[in-house]
């Protein structure tokens, strides 16, 4: 019970960090995910959810896999209202290519 109450945070480059946040974010339901382009966020997908499978972040929606890559490359924060979360990292689903999405969750009352 002690241990629960007084344990200490990970830093936040460390890989326990990272995979502690992935876990943190995994299994929410997604209303959209955007990413900025030349300045402009944009929507690039709807309805959808986080998951993490084999030591992997998938972030799936629109009937597709938006971004995807591996938990301990994964640089992730939430956003201040807790609605949503960035995500920064290499994409896997697109070559590897660094990308930052923007993923608001769907809110339940």
């Amino acid at each position: 019970m002690f241990k629960k109450l007084f344990r200490r945070k990970p830093k936040p480059n460390s890989r326990a960090y990272r995979r502690e946040m992935a876990e943190k974010i995994a299994g929410h339901h997604i209303r959209y995910v955007t990413e900025n382009r030349d300045g402009v966020d944009e929507v690039i997908g709807r309805e959808g959810s986080v998951a993490v499978r084999e030591g992997e972040l998938i972030v799936h929606a629109s009937a597709e896999i938006l971004f995807r890559c591996r938990v301990d490359d994964l640089d992730a924060w939430e956003l201040l209202s807790k609605d949503g979360v960035v995500l920064t990292a290499p994409d896997l689903a697109h070559g590897g290519q660094l990308r930052t999405i923007i993923v608001y969750y769907v809110y339940y009352r």
